[in-house]
């Protein structure tokens, strides 16, 4: 097996020390686009299956703790194979124990997917594909395993936090960590715009399509703050700068909170669409 990266190790250790932590943030928030409202950004993705009567094999990359799956398992759609890859076994196990035994669950990464070729007709993968080394073998694997024409739909990070809340946590984080947080590079740069996007599947994918998907959150400054403790970056702080970072962003939000003591903010996300050529 090819030696995990220095941010795949990290990631692994992370989500063996808090399992579950991506569905905890995401599953229970509504999101929306110009193109429609859905109960989750897994939904989203969830809605590219078809609910067909015929056999069709859907995987999910990077599937976590199984929280997408389980919603694609809970149609009893009677020919849907499911299948997970995620490369934590803590977050498989929590995985294995809610799915159905039918549900196929494999430990691997995307640069090696241990699976037959032209095999999966539909993919998903949910806040994953951003984080991943080497994205190219990546989407060389995921349109391996894709048959002709199979369906390739994923959620990526678009922005930070939504809202003035976003420039003022960079405006106090960045100081911090460029004297406290070790360089620790996650992904590739292009996942980050719609234009690396279509360079990444240009050539292997066609039928290429962006929604903008916003995840509002109106969250008190604590409830903000417990939910950015489970983010990579700041759980890589030690725990002097974690408490630096804490009063500083404390103050500095104050005068973001409405009359209710609330703040407007929330994750924007990017959904992904293609057709494998």
């Amino acid at each position: 097996m090819t030696p995990l990266t220095a941010a795949e190790t990290y990631l692994q250790d992370f989500h063996q020390r808090q399992v579950s932590v991506t569905s905890a943030a995401f599953a229970h928030l509504p999101a929306n686009s110009p193109a429609g409202t859905w109960a989750s950004s897994y939904h989203v993705l969830t809605s590219q299956i078809p609910a067909v009567d015929t056999p069709l094999s859907v995987l999910d990359l990077a599937c976590g703790d199984g929280y997408l799956l389980g919603l694609l398992a809970a149609r009893r759609q009677p020919q849907l194979q499911l299948l997970g890859v995620d490369m934590s076994q803590a977050e498989l196990a929590v995985a294995r124990a809610a799915l159905p035994a039918s549900v196929q669950l494999l430990q691997g990464r995307g640069q090696a997917l241990d699976l037959p070729s032209a095999s999966i007709d539909c993919l998903v993968s949910h806040m994953a594909l951003m984080l991943m080394d080497d994205i190219e073998q990546v989407m060389r694997e995921i349109r391996r395993v894709l048959r002709p024409a199979g369906q390739f739909a994923a959620i990526v990070g678009r922005t930070f936090l939504l809202g003035e809340v976003n420039d003022v946590f960079m405006r106090v984080f960045k100081p911090i960590a460029s004297t406290e947080l070790l360089p620790l590079r996650f992904g590739d740069r292009r996942t980050g715009s719609e234009a690396g996007w279509r360079e990444l599947l240009d050539g292997s994918f066609a039928d290429v399509e962006f929604d903008d998907i916003d995840v509002p959150w109106t969250p008190t400054p604590g409830e903000l703050w417990a939910a950015l403790l489970d983010t990579y970056d700041i759980d890589r702080l030690d725990d002097g700068g974690r408490q630096r970072l804490r009063g500083a962003f404390m103050d500095a939000v104050t005068p973001l909170q409405a009359g209710d003591g609330l703040i407007a903010t929330g994750w924007g996300l990017r959904a992904i669409r293609a057709r494998a050529a």
